[in-house]
């Protein structure tokens, strides 16, 4: 998930779907209610420990965390996406494109409604994929918004954080700001993801118990809507501000030719449709 979220157009939340661990996490996320508040306040250690789902959220955190810092530091990946854009948007154009395979695999009792969820998502997708990055502060409350609005894309999958970072303009100077430990920009953001990740977590969790079918068909749509963001064959265009590339726009091409890097697109395509199916497969398409 950490990975992920470094990829513009890929969203922490798809790999969860991936995993097979989504729901579960919306629910642990959840755990941190009124009940748990209550609990800090008046002292209930043993409620305030055993509350949250902190078997999940810990190892989830430390390995979220992790990538960030190796994917900003030992490895640059918003730096390997510049350099070879095709081969990390392979890798993940697979995963995604095997996800939505098995997502649509599992459901059961299909309903003409569905279809209609699949649309808006779609519908959402592409439009949220296909404005333009702008011109933004960075005043302290802009970051507290922006690392609101980056949360709550990266919970919902099939829309990257990453990718609101890009038009919001603000994805180099943020993971630039992880990758060095600049706190007067980390705190405002962290601030407003913690507010956000709250917030969405409960909407996401009463839609996933109320209405599985529809949500897993809404989500379909915007993967599929994501799938022409990560597609690797674009052109690209970025410009450096402060010494930070930032992508202003990009335009979907084909291959020109049939060569040594196509045969190892391709197969980075599949290696990543072959892991989600066998994901899949182990854990039953358990979300």
């Amino acid at each position: 998930m950490g990975a992920a979220d470094v990829v513009p157009g890929v969203s922490g939340g798809t790999m969860a779907f991936i995993l097979g661990i989504y729901t579960q996490l919306i629910d642990a996320i959840r755990s941190f209610d009124h009940i748990w508040v209550k609990a800090i306040i008046t002292l209930d250690v043993k409620t305030a420990i055993s509350r949250p789902h902190f078997g999940l959220l810990v190892p989830l955190g430390i390995g979220i965390l992790s990538a960030l810092l190796f994917f900003t530091r030992a490895i640059s990946l918003p730096a390997l996406i510049i350099r070879h854009p095709e081969a990390v948007y392979s890798l993940f154009f697979g995963l995604i494109a095997g996800s939505i395979i098995a997502l649509y695999k599992q459901m059961k009792d299909i309903h003409w409604q569905n279809y209609l969820n699949l649309g808006l998502g779609l519908l959402l997708g592409l439009i949220v994929f296909n404005l333009i990055p702008t011109q933004t502060p960075e005043t302290g409350w802009f970051i507290f918004l922006t690392g609101a609005l980056a949360v709550c894309a990266m919970i919902l999958p099939g829309i990257s954080g990453a990718f609101i970072l890009l038009l919001l303009n603000k994805y180099s100077y943020i993971f630039h700001a992880i990758g060095h430990f600049q706190w007067q920009i980390l705190l405002p953001f962290v601030s407003g993801a913690v507010m956000s990740l709250l917030l969405t977590s409960r909407v996401l969790s009463y839609l996933l118990h109320r209405y599985y079918n529809n949500s897993v068909f809404f989500i379909i749509g915007l993967l599929l809507a994501s799938l022409s963001v990560i597609w690797p064959y674009q052109e690209r265009h970025y410009v450096f501000i402060n010494d930070q590339a930032r992508l202003i726009d990009s335009t979907i091409t084909l291959p020109v030719a049939i060569n040594a890097d196509l045969m190892i697109h391709s197969s980075l395509m599949l290696l990543g449709f072959v892991v989600v199916i066998l994901i899949n497969r182990d854990t039953g398409g358990r979300r």
